[in-house]
């Protein structure tokens, strides 16, 4: 067969394959728009179009489509291409472009049109899909060209940044002028792989944006033509670490700089840091810092132990630290790290005690000064009274040796005899009264104290008409005291209230020696229901050689009491009122009392350990 005579049917052939062969649905029709051909994907996708028109067939519709492209082609043989929405087979909706291209006849009109469709359901449903996940991500996100300029932006990009489609990249997140230095996109650009970044731009409202930005290649097929970043704002976070930056900064100060000594401990008692004041008291000069071993040979035990479990924060006043040189009093506060239920550890404050020491002690040296220096300027007072009733003995004497009386200087040399005994009364109680020392304190039992000097007193007492009692409280213990001391002030007290009780003309006087326990202290109360005191007289009841007794009293008596009370580290009190009676009351805070007996037995060592 020649070749000229085979070619219809070569083109026969060729059409027929090629007609069922396309790999998208080709249907044939008319200016009826009936469906006069169709190959099988055409069928499998729209189903049976046999007898049929198109728009029954594409899009299960009555009438010809409004809008209908086979129309127009028809008329003007131009080939068309449309999108459309139509119904497959199993009635699901579809979306679709057909290919109008026209077929002409011998007169040249258009008799027929090819329409080949493919179909884009899926292809839509992908870019639907795209499209909510690029606006939905839960970060600002955009693409550029290698031109920089933006393509696209999602919501949160445009929230953050404002609109960006066709501006340069760096001008809408740094509002530069020109690209950045260390560009992210650019090197995605240039090696087709993926970079990040810490960045700080401008948020839209002028504010500071920090973000840390990804890019990444979007396509490859001839070098990257298109680069997708992705933007994680981290403001909020960058404020929070600047924040948290500038309190750990100021706490750190805080705690190195502290005039207190800090010591901290893991869950496990391992140190975590011990401040450079700690350090100090401990006398650790090492580097690294103590092991738990050593800090648990230096801290009070209790701080390792359970008490502060069971009390939090747990506060001892007054213990000892076992530093490397000596051992420190120091007042701990510890207590318990914990992160909500977590416990993380344990921490103290420890204060040196050492120069509040010394300062209790000049204190306790300056009120007996004081009390020394009240004394002082009545004294020359004192002294001249005594001195002129010397001066009148003396002169009865010698004017009855003149005249040769006896009467006369029998009573000049009694008068020298009393002023004498004042004298000497009065020099021997104020060199006792003046004489600076530690108190002999020793353990001793206040009640049985106070019940004996008012065994001695009772029956002095109830000749003058004065009732005297003891109220003895239940709960007071042991207490280092110079008995001595204490027996002074008592006796002081108790002949003063027996004094002022006789006075009574109903002879119904009564005085209460008490002892009892409040805050701390150890308290002695002498009350009486004397005639009491007014404004003036108690202004003066612990000044300079006062007494209400005339020629009875040196005045020294309170004095006396009140420097005893000063050297047990304690104050003296009074509570009166004309016709109410007096209460003297001795407070003696026990924490003092115990330092005052420890700086005696540390004196007492000294003593004994110094060569002979």
């Amino acid at each position: 067969m020649s070749t000229d005579s085979s070619q219809p049917e070569l083109d026969r052939l060729l059409g027929c394959n090629l007609f069922q062969q396309m790999p998208f649905n080709v249907a044939v029709i008319d200016r009826d728009f009936q469906i006069r051909s169709a190959n099988a994907n055409f069928e499998e996708y729209f189903g049976n179009w046999r007898n049929r028109r198109c728009y029954e067939v594409y899009k299960r519709a009555s009438r010809p489509c409004e809008h209908c492209q086979a129309k127009a082609t028809f008329e003007d043989g131009r080939v068309r291409v449309s999108d459309e929405i139509g119904v497959d087979r199993h009635g699901r909706t579809c979306h679709y472009v057909v290919h109008l291209a026209p077929v002409h006849g011998p007169d040249g009109q258009v008799e027929y049109l090819i329409e080949m469709t493919t179909d884009l359901t899926e292809t839509r449903s992908w870019q639907r899909e795209y499209d909510l996940l690029f606006e939905r991500v839960p970060c600002a996100a955009f693409v550029v060209g290698r031109d920089f300029r933006v393509i696209r932006a999602n919501e949160k990009f445009r929230q953050m940044f404002g609109e960006a489609e066709g501006k340069e990249c760096y001008q809408v997140c740094k509002r530069r002028q020109s690209p950045c230095r260390k560009c992210t996109a650019a090197m995605t650009f240039m090696d087709g792989g993926e970079h990040t970044a810490s960045e700080v731009g401008v948020h839209k409202d002028g504010s500071p944006a920090y973000y840390v930005a990804t890019s990444s290649p979007l396509s490859r097929n001839e070098g990257v033509l298109h680069v997708i970043e992705m933007i994680t704002d981290v403001t909020e976070l960058y404020g929070l670490q600047r924040e948290l930056r500038r309190t750990h900064d100021i706490y750190e100060a805080l705690v190195r700089n502290s005039p207190a000594g800090i010591v901290a401990v893991d869950a496990a008692g391992e140190p975590l840091f011990v401040n450079p004041s700690a350090r100090g008291l401990l006398g650790w000069t090492a580097g690294q810092l103590p092991t738990s071993a050593r800090l648990r040979q230096m801290l009070p035990a209790e701080f390792f132990g359970p008490e502060l479990e069971r009390q939090d924060p747990l506060i001892l006043p007054d213990v000892f630290l076992h530093s490397a040189q000596q051992d420190v009093p120091i007042r701990l506060t510890a207590f318990q790290l914990k992160s909500g239920r977590r416990q993380l550890g344990r921490a103290a404050f420890l204060r040196d005690l050492r120069e509040l020491k010394r300062l209790e002690q000049e204190k306790l040296d300056a009120e007996r000064l004081a009390a020394v220096g009240q004394t002082v300027a009545g004294l020359a007072h004192t002294i001249k009274n005594l001195l002129m009733g010397l001066e009148g003995g003396m002169y009865m004497v010698d004017s009855g040796l003149s005249r040769g009386d006896a009467n006369r200087i029998t009573t000049g040399w009694q008068m020298l005899q009393r002023n004498f005994e004042k004298t000497t009364t009065l020099v021997k109680d104020f060199l006792a009264f003046a004489k600076g020392r530690v108190p002999e304190l020793r353990p001793t039992d206040p009640n049985t104290l106070a019940r004996d000097i008012v065994a001695l007193y009772v029956d002095a007492a109830r000749l003058q008409g004065v009732a005297l009692s003891l109220e003895a409280g239940t709960d007071v213990a042991l207490a280092p005291l110079d008995p001595h001391g204490i027996e002074t002030c008592l006796t002081n007290l108790l002949s003063n209230g027996i004094d002022a009780a006789a006075l009574r003309p109903a002879n119904d006087g009564w005085v209460v020696l008490r002892t009892r326990e409040k805050d701390g202290e150890l308290v002695f109360e002498v009350a009486d229901n004397g005639g009491g005191m007014d404004w003036e007289v108690q202004a003066k009841v612990f000044t300079t050689f006062f007494t209400t007794k005339g020629g009875k009293g040196t005045g020294l008596g309170l004095l006396t009491t009140r420097k005893i009370v000063a050297e047990h580290g304690g104050r003296i009190e009074v509570e009166t009122s004309p016709g109410a009676g007096s209460t003297f009351r001795i407070r003696l805070p026990r924490a003092r009392l115990e330092a005052i007996a420890q700086q005696a037995a540390e004196q007492a060592n000294s003593t004994e350990r110094a060569p002979s």
